[in-house]
């Protein structure tokens, strides 16, 4: 059986972390240990690591701030398993989520493997819609957590796992911030590792409590996606650019109402049927009234924030190459 070491930086957010070690000390197997690394935080987690110091097998490190791609690299360096896995701190960890990666690298070994997020039962309405906005289909986040996705599966760092290998030849990641997860699977893959997903190994994803929050979030994703292309240009592909057609096409409707008024209703037609498909999915799969009308609102801002994100950052790097 293989020892794992489950590595979590975290930033001034000691609530989160209680919850994720409560849900860690429940795994069903043992076999782990738990590195938290404290990247430079005002508010620490300190004495909540230490109420679980008779629960877990569990070290607190603590480093300047440095970022979480680096914040991971240094637990790497400290950590005693033959496995690595990575959570954001804001995640909870169903019971059984190691026995499955146990049982599933026996069966179908990976050198590096990804799982999907769910919204728990707990999460508020905003939160679950804003999971359902980063899951579903009719967004760019039905891209990740399947099976059928184009081309390589990239792991994500909020539930990614690495051999111990794939440490040692790649040297972790190269960036801390702006997409460091995407450039470090492509990295793996590159190097001949084989990668994929372990679909059963879901964890439930906290995110962002507001949809202000999460607007800030998407935006950074969209300028990460734009920085990844300076180290990957191919990494930048069609689909990425969905959310900016999505975007242009609400500007350019305002602006057939001026100009031809059977076009505009035409194109206002086509948005109301993609926000009722979107309505009457979450609602189905939240069943809540209250959780599909605010996904229509997370699909909206997650969109346009990826796509003014993408056009910041595309801005910002011909403004420093001029």
């Amino acid at each position: 059986m293989r020892f794992y070491s489950l590595i979590v930086p975290v930033y001034n957010r000691p609530d989160e972390i209680a919850e994720l070690l409560a849900s860690l000390a429940g795994q069903t197997l043992k076999n782990f240990e738990v590195i938290i690394v404290e990247d430079g935080s005002s508010i620490t987690c300190k004495k909540e690591v230490e109420r679980f110091a008779g629960k877990l097998d569990i070290r607190y490190c603590v480093k300047e701030n440095s970022g979480q791609g680096f914040s991971r690299n240094y637990g790497f360096a400290r950590a005693k398993g033959d496995y690595f896995i990575v959570f954001d701190s804001d995640c909870l960890i169903p019971a059984n989520y190691l026995q499955i990666v146990e049982d599933h690298l026996n069966k179908d070994y990976l050198d590096a493997y990804g799982g999907p997020d769910r919204a728990d039962a707990s999460f508020t309405p905003v939160q679950k819609a804003i999971n359902y906005a980063m899951t579903s289909v009719f967004t760019t986040g039905g891209i990740r957590g399947r099976k059928q996705h184009a081309g390589p599966y990239h792991p994500r760092s909020f539930n990614m796992g690495i051999s111990r290998q794939v440490y040692e030849k790649t040297g972790g990641y190269c960036i801390t911030r702006m997409g460091e997860d995407i450039e470090f699977s492509i990295r793996i893959i590159n190097s001949g590792f084989k990668v994929g997903l372990i679909e059963e190994a879901f964890v439930y994803h906290k995110r962002r409590t507001s949809l202000g929050q999460f607007y800030k979030q998407l935006h950074f994703f969209g300028r990460a996606r734009i920085n990844v292309g300076r180290f990957f240009p191919g990494e930048v592909k069609p689909v990425h650019f969905f959310p900016l057609f999505f975007l242009l096409g609400w500007l350019a409707l305002m602006g057939t109402w001026f100009v031809c008024r059977p076009l505009f209703y035409l194109g206002l037609a086509l948005y109301a049927g993609y926000y009722f498909l979107i309505f009457i999915d979450s609602v189905w799969k939240n069943r809540s009234l209250v959780v599909g009308i605010l996904s229509v609102a997370a699909a909206t801002i997650q969109l346009s924030a990826y796509a003014m994100g993408m056009v910041s950052e595309y801005l910002r790097g011909k403004k420093g190459s001029a």
